[in-house]
Order: structure tokens, then C-alpha cells, then sequence
């Protein structure tokens, strides 16, 4: 049962494309031509093509139901605005909103046409927002699922509470747990692949994969297939394995 995984996108149009090139390529090579790919989240911010990213994939997944996208703790955040401009996400620190730089939600609304979002009143931006961002895209976006489970593997955002069955598991962690997840080492009764924190390269620990290797940064974007417990990192020459490693994570 081989499921495939990209890592948090982060508006890089052109590596996305370049990651489902890879992938199928893989099925053609691997007889998976049947195996979902699980996009892990954080479509938006920081790149440059974020509305591209969002409308190609709102698109596939209406005429491939192969394709699972997972909504990541930017994601939320963007469709949050879209909502209501004054509401905060309650797992954002209370120094930011989405509109600050370094969250990277002006370069999502400029991949959108609007110019200056940063620097021009609030509700101003937002009516232009909701003009330029298509109602399916916005409401596709704000109904993503939070988690996908597929044979030994668990597919989230960030990761999970340790100790609490996914039933029970709730949005915020999903979208937005770090150090409780990435500190712990027990077996979570199935393999955790996430990304939210970025890396320089994919990391299998055991327990977990993280497949964010910095897209919205600068680096590159990781796809993995994934096999029970164990993952390969998919490259141009081919599958290459990743194998469980324990180290502590480098956490950016």
C-alpha cells in the first residue's frame, strides 16, 4: 500500500509541478498508479505563487480523487482572514497577524493581484481579497480535512498529541503542535507524517516523518513515498531511501 506525500509547498508553483512530475513518473515506474498523493498543508505564503498553487490544486482534486490535500496552520490563517480581517488565530503569537512579513501572508494576496497589502488599511485589503480570491477556492481552502490515514501511516500538518487517540485529536494541534510532538519518541501506533517545522532535509525518526525541507525559505520541496513504515525521498534519478535516523530535530 504506497501512498505518496509532498512536503509544505509555501506558494513554489514550479516545484510543486515538478514534485507531481516526480510522482508520476514513480507510478509509471513502480505500478502505483492507483496510490493517493497527500499534499501535507501550508499551501500559502512566503513564495511568490501562492494563488497558483491553491487554484491548481482546487482543480485537480475535482477530477482526481487520488489527490488528498491537508490544511496546514497558514492555510488556516489565510482563510481566517478571508472571513473576518480582525479575527486572530489562537495559536498565533499575539505580536503577529497574517498581514506581517514574516508570516508571509502579503506575498499570498500579491500572487493575487493586490498591490501593497502590507501597507494600506486593513479593510481595504480584505474587500479586494475577497474579489480576487474565487468563492470556490475560498471555501475549498477553509473545508480542508485535517488528517488522512492510510494504512500504517497518519498524514497531519504539524503532528498529533502524544497519548490521544486521532479521533480526539483537535485543529489547533494539528495545524500548529510543535514541541510536545517533536520531543517525543513513543510509537504513536502508526508512522506520523507531517512537515511544519522546517528542516534542511526530510527526516525519518522513527515514529515520524517530516517532510518539510524549507520551500518557503528557499530550499527545496521533498515528495516521499510511503510503504508501511518506511519512506523514500523521491528524486530525478529516482527513489532514493530514507532511513530512520535518531537525532533531534534542527528546528528553524
Amino acid at each position: 500500500m504506497q501512498t505518496y506525500a509532498i512536503g509544505d509547498i509555501h506558494g513554489q508553483y514550479d516545484l510543486m509541478l515538478r514534485a507531481f512530475e516526480m510522482i508520476e513518473k514513480d507510478r509509471a515506474e513502480n505500478g502505483a498508479a492507483d496510490s493517493p498523493v497527500v499534499v501535507l498543508g501550508d499551501l500559502c505564503d512566503r513564495g511568490p505563487k501562492s494563488a497558483q498553487v491553491i487554484a491548481h490544486l482546487c482543480k485537480t482534486q475535482g477530477q482526481d480523487d487520488r489527490l488528498v490535500v491537508i490544511k496546514g496552520n497558514h492555510d488556516r490563517m489565510f482563510t481566517l482572514f478571508l472571513a473576518d480581517p480582525w479575527a486572530r488565530d489562537p495559536r498565533l503569537r499575539a505580536e503577529f497577524t497574517w498581514l506581517h512579513p514574516r508570516l508571509g501572508g502579503p506575498q499570498t494576496l500579491e500572487s493575487y493581484g493586490i498591490r501593497e497589502p502590507g501597507n494600506r488599511p486593513v479593510d481595504q485589503i480584505h474587500t479586494e481579497a475577497l474579489a480576487a480570491v474565487p468563492a470556490e477556492e475560498r471555501i475549498w481552502a477553509a473545508n480542508l480535512p485535517t488528517s488522512y490515514t492510510r494504512g500504517d501511516a497518519i498524514f497531519v500538518h504539524a503532528g498529533i498529541r502524544p497519548g490521544v487517540p486521532l479521533q480526539q485529536q483537535v485543529e489547533d494541534d494539528l495545524c500548529w503542535i510543535r514541541g510536545d510532538f517533536l520531543t517525543d519518541t513513543r510509537d504513536h501506533g502508526a508512522l506520523i507524517v507531517h512537515g511544519h517545522t522546517a528542516l534542511d532535509e526530510p527526516t525519518h525518526y522513527g515514529n515520524r516523518l517530516n517532510l518539510d525541507s524549507s520551500a518557503g525559505y528557499g530550499g527545496p520541496l521533498s515528495t516521499a513515498v510511503i510503504e508501511g513504515r518506511e519512506a523514500w525521498l523521491l528524486t530525478p534519478e529516482g527513489r532514493k531511501p530514507l532511513e530512520p535516523v535518531l537525532l533531534e530535530p534542527m528546528v528553524r
